[in-house]
């Protein structure tokens, strides 16, 4: 039996609940309502040495209310569904509304926006793993991980994640809207020991479909052959040298960049990109996209948070920025028209050169490669950036060893205008989709 069969609550049932909110609502006098219910079910288990270490159950039914008394605005959650419950929640609501003070740029976002016609996106693949099955696929990451090579010598275990949900948005102005999604997660991470020094990495895979999973072996090599690379780590002394952020960590890059285009950091005037509509940001041979309706997308959405209509658009074009992310409030602060992006961001498709990950090595010939970030070292104020990090160390265009403990340091927007080219080795696992970035210079702090 999937969760989706064992799931209490019918789309009719959640937008029955909606509706009822919604007209309760308007009795009580709110002048405009809005309602989004999430309904979700899953599981998640982890293995370790063979043994069950944890095993969750997941059932989640969320509920979040919006009142508006012109442009006064209240807001209660509950997860009960009860009338009873639902009742208390929006008078609740409608006494934070009439007590707080007027924003003009409150309300509804404008019918025109509404997604009446939004489309399938094949975002829900019910699974009918049972925990049990799970377990064992779990177990079997990791056999296959710790028998890879004898110098593996520990795990820090294989985990399988599942998570259905079903999701209802309705307002007073005539939008109800509805869609399923799933997403499945499975990952094991690997301990290797040579020399009583230890290293640690991971393989995994995450798909809507379970079908499209990748399979236990594949994500054990994955692990087993990351984990062995990093055998044998120097430091480096300090230097200023051309970085190559490989493809698992470049999207964590290009996710700064769409932090300092989000409307609350711009209308706060708390990112470095503000007032750079329409001005360089990237050299021109960059190009980024964000595209919603990506089939079985990662981040694929027939409508946003609000009901409207996401856009496929440019957000880099020829290196300049075009647009920003924007829901309706953001939208008003700006004076701007809202993008479909209450909720959060879209599949974002970042345009690379014809360079391969050696071809890249080659172009740089001489710098550091990195594999793993650390730490949250980024002010985005300013753009300035310093993470630790972990990579390969890189000479006449060949890998030389794996190195550790160091920090590399920079500003964003000298590293985003510095990017040389963008790797054809693009990762698919990510709602970021882009190939290994080569930056001219960064400063690497080490010994």
């Amino acid at each position: 039996m999937s969760t989706q069969e064992k799931t209490p609550l019918s789309f009719e049932k959640l937008k029955n609940i909606a509706h009822h909110i919604l007209d309760f609502s308007k009795k009580q006098g709110a002048t405009d309502a809005e309602v989004s219910i999430s309904n979700g079910l899953g599981f998640t288990t982890q293995v370790r040495l063979g043994e069950v270490e944890t095993l969750e159950y997941h059932r989640s039914k969320g509920i979040g209310i919006t009142v508006y008394f012109g442009q006064k605005k209240g807001t209660t959650s509950l997860s009960a569904i009860e009338e009873t419950a639902l009742n208390e929640a929006v008078s609740a609501a409608c006494h934070i509304a009439k007590y707080t003070s007027e924003d003009n740029c409150a309300g509804l976002i404008e019918k025109k926006f509404l997604a009446f016609n939004y489309p399938d996106l094949k975002l829900f693949y019910p699974w009918s793993i049972t925990p049990e099955q799970g377990i064992e696929l779990a177990k079997e990451v990791e056999n296959i991980g710790r028998a890879y090579d004898k110098r593996i010598s520990n795990s820090e275990g294989a985990t399988l994640s599942t998570h259905e949900n079903h999701f209802v948005y309705a307002n007073s102005i005539g939008f109800c809207g509805h869609y399923s999604s799933s997403f499945y997660n499975l990952n094991c991470t690997l301990i290797a020991n040579e020399n009583d020094r230890m290293q640690r990495d991971y393989g995994y895979s995450i798909a809507r479909d379970p079908l499209e999973l990748f399979s236990a072996k594949e994500i054990a090599k994955e692990a087993a052959t990351k984990v062995l690379r990093r055998l044998g780590a120097k430091k480096l002394s300090t230097r200023k040298t051309p970085v190559i952020f490989s493809s698992n960590v470049s999207p964590a890059l290009i996710s700064h960049f769409l932090a300092a285009i989000r409307g609350s950091n711009l209308y706060r005037k708390s990112s470095f990109l503000c007032d750079y509509l329409e001005k360089p940001v990237f050299p021109s041979h960059i190009q980024i996209r964000e595209e919603p309706f990506i089939i079985k997308g990662l981040a694929s959405a027939p409508f946003d948070d609000e009901g409207a209509t996401p856009r496929p658009r440019d957000l880099i074009h020829q290196g300049i920025l075009k647009s920003y992310f924007l829901n309706s409030y953001t939208a008003r602060k700006l004076g701007m028209e809202p993008t479909g992006n209450a909720g959060g961001i879209h599949n974002i498709l970042v345009s690379h050169s014809a360079d391969t990950f050696e071809e890249l090595l080659k172009k740089m010939d001489t710098g550091l490669v990195i594999t793993e970030l650390m730490g949250q070292g980024i002010n985005l104020v300013n753009g300035d950036y310093s993470r630790g990090a972990t990579g390969f160390w890189v000479e006449k265009g060949e890998i030389q060893y794996p190195v550790e403990e160091i920090t590399i340091a920079g500003n964003l927007k000298n590293m985003f205008m510095g990017i040389l080219a963008i790797g054809t080795d693009i990762e698919k696992r990510s709602s970021i989709q882009t190939g290994s970035i080569l930056i001219d210079e960064m400063t690497i702090a080490g010994e």
